[in-house]
């Protein structure tokens, strides 16, 4: 036998054996005793030209098989049954889209409170911006995330049938960062391009974007930035609520005017720390419907999931250089999760 065919034997046992025992510590795992469900489905984007893959949680009965969702060396994740029953009638949605960088898996916290109060809550992998698959040239390309959102919704309004638990009349968007830039381009706001264009000219509004895309070599100088200007709205979002929004400076005052749903604006801090790269006050005032609130004793990376007691000498062996475990010292991140929890539970079933 030729030492390729063994090698192709070789690997096809081992993965064979592989196979075989994740198909057993899937069976094996026990059953979910609570009532939040999760699935995983993916949407063909046309912007990008390749799918998208998309988490949904879901109120359920007890079942399925017991998950932690998110979890890692660094933070926490969060339980929920796969594929658990779905809990009966048609739930309002909340499509959530995550920061550049982050992935859906870190914001399991706020989806399982949600869904556990009677709400289904999808949250889409950005190709590009997601951890694993990110690049500073895809960060620059800002209108393929409201795309990425909108392909999630033809996916599920097409398809009645594989989501009967859906109520497709009753939709809303949370985002956080570059997810609230997204949720807010999907509600009606467009950037200007040569805002855009400026960004990093002149300091870095108090975040590490500049610093990340000069890292890489990118100027943004050398784009084509005019795809920025178009109108992503989605006429499907009724509602939604913003998270410290990222480059909510460059956004146009005629298009926040014209925005013609209601909007809760959050920051995270009291207002005279909030980074400028995200400071939404100014932007909420210029929006007809919008409520906006500072939390205090928070930063921005106090809206990620708790951190474990060594992650964060883990981010500082790996070189990270943003304080993704910090909060503002005077209160920890389970309380300031409990406070966004209630806000953001009480604004959606006010307003769904």
């Amino acid at each position: 036998m030729s030492r390729l065919k063994r090698l192709i034997k070789k690997t096809s046992i081992v993965a064979t054996v592989g196979l075989a025992s994740w198909g057993a510590y899937e069976i094996t795992r026990p059953a979910y005793d609570g009532t939040t469900g999760i699935t995983y489905s993916e949407a063909f984007a046309p912007a990008r030209q390749t799918e998208v893959d998309f988490h949904i949680w879901y109120p359920s009965f007890t079942g399925g098989r017991a998950v932690t969702v998110g979890g890692n060396g660094v933070f926490y994740g969060t339980p929920a049954g796969r594929n658990a029953p779905h809990a009966p009638g048609r739930h309002p949605m909340i499509v959530m889209s995550h920061g550049a960088g982050g992935n859906a898996g870190q914001f399991g916290w706020i989806a399982a409170a949600l869904a556990e109060k009677g709400f289904v809550v999808v949250l889409p992998n950005h190709p590009g911006t997601t951890t694993g698959n990110a690049s500073a040239a895809a960060a620059v390309r800002v209108w393929e995330r409201p795309k990425d959102v909108s392909a999630v919704l033809d996916k599920i309004t097409a398809n009645p049938e594989t989501y009967p638990y859906i109520d497709t009349d009753r939709i809303a968007t949370l985002g956080f960062s570059a997810g609230g830039y997204t949720a807010m381009a999907l509600s009606g706001a467009r950037v200007n391009p040569d805002l855009l264009q400026s960004f990093c000219d002149e300091g870095d509004h108090g975040m590490s974007d500049c610093a990340f895309l000069a890292h890489f070599g990118v100027d943004l100088h050398e784009f084509d930035l005019s795809p920025a200007a178009q109108d992503l709205t989605d006429p499907r979002i009724k509602t939604a609520v913003i998270v410290d929004p990222g480059i909510v400076e460059t956004l146009t005052p005629e298009s926040l005017a014209s925005i013609g749903i209601p909007m809760f604006m959050i920051n995270l801090g009291e207002e005279e720390t909030v980074p400028a790269g995200v400071y939404a006050k100014d932007a909420a005032a210029q929006i007809p419907q919008s409520r906006y609130v500072a939390v205090p004793d928070a930063i921005h990376f106090s809206f990620l999931a708790q951190c474990k007691p060594k992650g964060a000498a883990i981010l500082k062996n790996e070189g990270e250089l943003d304080p993704l475990c910090d909060d503002a010292g005077g209160r920890s991140r389970a309380d300031i999760h409990a406070e966004l929890t209630q806000m953001i539970v009480d604004y959606f079933q006010s307003a769904l």
